[in-house]
């Protein structure tokens, strides 16, 4: 009886080289989409959390019938993100918390690479009224600052925006630039053009 060697199964030297290298072409091409995602949703989620605290200041105020305001942690820094902001009771309309003022939500400062900065109107505070409205109009800007040049990108930057009646909503984007347009109700839009002034 004659017998046949049974034949070596398994990758050869040139097949997993072949293999590993298009593994590595396909991770290099992912692994920016990646980040660029893992961009996107962290911006989203920290714009949520200040359209978030202006909403629940804002139906606070109407609940119970006295001003809510929404003030930065820290007054005398430029950005919102850098301490973080409460939302709080504030019986005397000063947008200050003081002795008796009920604070309802205080919200974390942002990481570093993230800066959230309000208008003049909301350098360091808005206030709502008990009818919902806010004592001003104006805008919040957040961006992913990531190469510390405060302007926005494409892709890297929301404005918050809010209206006379005290209601929230996105700047948009009618050029599909990547960057938000102030709400200033002109025939041509214009873009947000800084972090720090929106």
């Amino acid at each position: 009886m004659c017998s046949h060697p049974k034949q070596a199964s398994g990758f050869t030297l040139l097949e997993l080289i072949v293999t590993i290298s298009i593994a590595g072409i396909l991770m290099s091409m992912a692994i920016p989409t990646f980040s660029d995602m893992m961009r996107n949703n962290r911006l989203t989620t920290y714009t949520n959390e200040m359209v978030t605290s202006l909403n629940l200041a804002r139906s606070e105020a109407i609940k119970r019938g006295v001003p809510v305001s929404v003030r930065k942690i820290g007054g005398t820094g430029t950005y919102w993100s850098d301490s973080g902001w409460n939302v709080f009771v504030d019986s005397n309309k000063n947008g200050t918390i003081d002795t008796g003022d009920l604070i309802l939500r205080t919200y974390p400062a942002l990481p570093k690479n993230f800066t959230l900065a309000g208008n003049n109107n909301f350098v360091n505070s808005i206030t709502y009224k008990a009818d919902g409205t806010s004592t001003n109009l104006g805008s919040f800007a957040i961006c992913d600052n990531s190469d510390g040049n405060n302007i926005p990108e494409r892709d890297t930057s929301k404005l918050i925006i809010v209206n006379q009646v005290g209601r929230v909503r996105m700047g948009k984007d009618s050029n599909n630039d990547g960057i938000p347009e102030k709400d200033n109700n002109t025939p041509t839009p214009t873009p947000l053009s800084s972090c720090i002034t929106p």
